[in-house]
């Protein structure tokens, strides 16, 4: 039976990374493809030996000659493509928001196009940016009309509809999930990646401001990364899009738990100063994920008490092998 070959887009950025263990952690061949040729995300949750497991290709996504190259050289039949800049990169500058997010979004379904049925299926992130601000208490679903307040939430928008129009016309499966909050050791960039930043923070002994507060639905990196393989292994055709639901919670009950599992791994000298200060975030606070679990049945999730304990033990053994960059704290 030939063996699946996963090639993950943006592998270098946050999600991938973990996606890339995951992958490892499962036996599965896994091709890692950004523009960033350092592994320092990768070097946080994986050791040596894992690393040395992936393969690694270097090259720019909005280059319509660069992915089919790639696909039949590794034999690659399975995409998960996480590649993009975020909300505040696509504020800075648009026009290479759109290029990255929605011209390279084209290339992966363009090179899926040109693999001749090679290429199975595309896993590919969406985000609850699509919805913008809220409306009511309700848990968002699917069906709910997409409102975007940012070019970031825009450009996601228009990748879902990309990926319809790639079924319609090429016969290209797809999935799209659109994960809210996700924490974990590697979240280093963008405002949700606050209450990832507080756990490094209480680690290394120092203050820090979350940018913003209410609720949000949170959800625990490597579960993130188990939903977007499952999604690309699936036997499920069509063009999909699906929410992904972790646990909503205030960030108060985030410093509270923050507080207590740091003084729990670190001991009584554990004294972390976190503060809110911000308003809510521009998205849903819940996520309805009943349709994603009435087609893929139980998905992983780890409890806010594991994750974040999970997540400041990783920081604080990273922390005793030697420095922790902390230059992240201070953005």
């Amino acid at each position: 039976m030939p063996k699946t070959v996963f090639l993950v887009t943006g592998a270098h950025g946050f999600i991938g990374a973990w996606v890339a263990k995951r992958l490892i952690d499962g036996g599965h061949t896994a091709v890692l493809f950004d523009q960033n040729p350092s592994p320092q995300r990768l070097k946080l949750i994986m050791d040596a030996d894992e690393i040395a497991r992936v393969t690694f290709v270097a090259g720019d996504l909005t280059d319509p000659a660069t992915l089919p190259a790639v696909i039949e050289r590794h034999a690659v039949d399975r995409i998960i493509h996480l590649a993009a800049l975020q909300i505040p990169a696509c504020r800075a500058n648009p026009s290479l928001g759109a290029l990255v997010n929605v011209v390279g979004s084209i290339n992966v379904f363009e090179a899926a196009a040109k693999s001749g049925g090679q290429v199975k299926r595309i896993a590919y992130a969406s985000s609850t940016a699509v919805f913008g601000r809220p409306v009511g208490d309700a848990p968002a679903a699917e069906e709910d009309a997409a409102a975007p307040d940012s070019l970031y939430g825009a450009f996601k928008r228009c990748n879902e509809e990309t990926a319809r129009v790639y079924l319609l016309e090429k016969g290209i499966h797809s999935i799209g999930l659109r994960p809210h909050t996700v924490y974990g050791v590697g979240r280093d960039f963008g405002v949700t990646s606050d209450p990832t930043k507080a756990m490094k923070a209480v680690v290394v002994g120092r203050p820090f401001r979350i940018r913003f507060s209410g609720s949000v639905d949170f959800q625990y990196a490597a579960d993130t990364a188990d939903v977007f393989i499952r999604c690309a292994t699936a036997d499920l055709d069509g063009a999909h899009v699906f929410n992904l639901h972790g646990q909503t919670v205030s960030m108060q009950d985030v410093i509270a738990q923050i507080e207590s599992c740091s003084r729990e791994i670190l001991g009584n000298s554990a004294n972390p100063q976190i503060t809110i200060d911000g308003k809510p975030l521009s998205a849903p606070a819940r996520m309805d994920d009943t349709a994603i679990r009435s087609v893929l049945g139980d998905l992983p999730i780890t409890s806010l008490k594991d994750g974040v304990h999970a997540t400041i033990a990783r920081f604080a053994e990273l922390s005793r092998r030697g420095p922790l960059d902390v230059s992240d704290l201070d953005v």
